[in-house]
């Protein structure tokens, strides 16, 4: 299969491309950047206006196959990341069971092969059953597929169970990626602790329930020399820790979501549970923070933790509330909000949404590099739509951004040189 886009504006940070060009796709691989190719070819892309970038990759998902496919499948999600622009994805594991043997990892990759959509790269689990006691077996989880290694939202408290999973993490290079949460300073908290968490008489979750964490996981990555990776960073003392570990050379990266640079604990008045996640919202000294270790590079990368859950759950008490939002289908357009406020270059924010997930997971995507396996995405970043819940290809519909007009939607989806989208609509 040949394809040829023309006259799109090619974003390539790692070749440091930024530039009106066509791409030529042949057998599945970036073979030539140039002006005006002319080589025939079986598909025509018309990029005109266009942003043509490698295919954005999401590190930190939940697709919830197996155990809770009533909120997400894999064929549900990843056809949701398709829709957001992306070409590859990173379900955690807490699945029912957790996703902690070989044979899990080799599910997920089966299905996702089988669909024939878009890369699925499994993160297994740290600990059996994540009860942070016992070690799985890393070496067989990667021989599985395995690209990570997470407990997420099962914090690893025990600090010798953490050095020994960095340490053997290490052996087999796989980044190990941490929810850090004090438990103690959690204590069955709902969202932020402050002014609007008293306001509303709701339990709350004081920033060093984060930060605390954040420091311990930076001292013991420096004493194992593993690459260790902070997910869904939220708070100014958490991301200062992490600048000034970064200083100091530890091998140590982060991720942001778009919840965290749009909207603060006020989000929650009147005990909206779409805005209920964790880590919770913060305040808005903490979304400066955050939009400021995104251009300073303290943030490596844009993730969504998209998380979802069925209406039923979300519509209840607060307080009894699951926590998570869903994020593949609007992570790009409330990104691009960056560029507008002129927080990032599109180049800087097309790293954080491609390259930098990449480098993360030690994968080779997220350039158009001449031989590359063309993953491509294709966006309009000026054409305006509206958030509506009724139009999400993922099973569940908990965003608290339903109702907001926002700029900048895929149109076009390439991966390993098959048109998984045109024009907007799956093929």
């Amino acid at each position: 299969m040949k394809i040829l886009i023309k006259g799109g504006h090619v974003v390539d940070p790692k070749n440091k491309i930024d530039d009106v060009l066509d791409v030529f796709i042949e057998n599945g691989k970036i073979k030539k950047i140039a002006k005006s190719i002319t080589e025939k070819a079986d598909k025509e892309i018309n990029a005109k206006g266009k942003i043509v970038c490698p295919g954005l990759i999401d590190v930190h998902v939940h697709l919830r196959q197996p155990g809770y496919e009533y909120k997400e499948n894999i064929e549900s999600g990843l056809r949701a990341a398709v829709k957001g622009g992306f070409t590859g994805v990173c379900p955690m594991p807490n699945t029912n069971p957790v996703a902690d043997r070989r044979s899990d990892m080799e599910f997920m990759i089966g299905e996702a092969r089988r669909l024939s959509l878009i890369n699925l790269w499994p993160v297994g689990a740290v600990t059996l059953k994540q009860e942070g006691k016992e070690l799985t077996e890393f070496g067989e989880l990667k021989k599985g597929g395995a690209m990570a290694l997470s407990d997420d939202g099962r914090p690893i408290t025990d600090s010798s169970i953490l050095r020994r999973a960095l340490e053997y993490s290490k052996k087999f290079d796989l980044v190990l990626m941490v929810h850090c949460q004090d438990e103690a300073l959690f204590c069955g908290g709902c969202m932020n602790e402050g002014f609007v968490s008293t306001k509303l008489g709701v339990p709350g979750i004081p920033v060093e329930a984060e930060s605390v964490e954040v420091a311990r996981d930076i001292q013991l990555a420096d004493l194992t020399g593993a690459r260790l990776h902070f997910c869904h960073i939220s708070s100014k003392k958490s991301l200062d820790l992490i600048r000034q570990a970064k200083a100091q050379g530890s091998k140590v990266t982060a991720e942001t979501c778009p919840h965290y640079f749009h909207l603060t604990d006020e989000a929650v008045l009147r005990y909206n549970s779409n805005a209920k996640m964790n880590p919770p919202l913060r305040t808005s000294l903490d979304v400066d923070a955050v939009k400021k270790s995104l251009k300073d590079g303290t943030v490596d990368a844009i993730s969504t933790d998209h998380a979802p859950h069925s209406e039923s759950e979300k519509d209840s008490e607060f307080d009894h509330a699951p926590f998570g939002i869903i994020g593949l289908e609007t992570s790009l357009a409330l990104s691009l909000r960056l560029v507008e406020e002129k927080v990032l270059s599109l180049s800087e924010l097309v790293r954080k949404m491609s390259l930098a997930p990449a480098e993360i997971l030690k994968v080779d995507r997220g350039h158009l590099s001449e031989g590359a396996v063309a993953d491509v995405t294709i966006f309009d970043p000026n054409v305006e739509w509206i958030v509506d819940k009724n139009k999400f290809e993922s099973k569940s519909k908990n965003s608290p951004f339903i109702g907001w007009k926002v700029k900048g939607r895929a149109t076009e989806v390439i991966c390993d040189g098959r048109i998984v989208m045109k024009d907007g609509e799956i093929v």
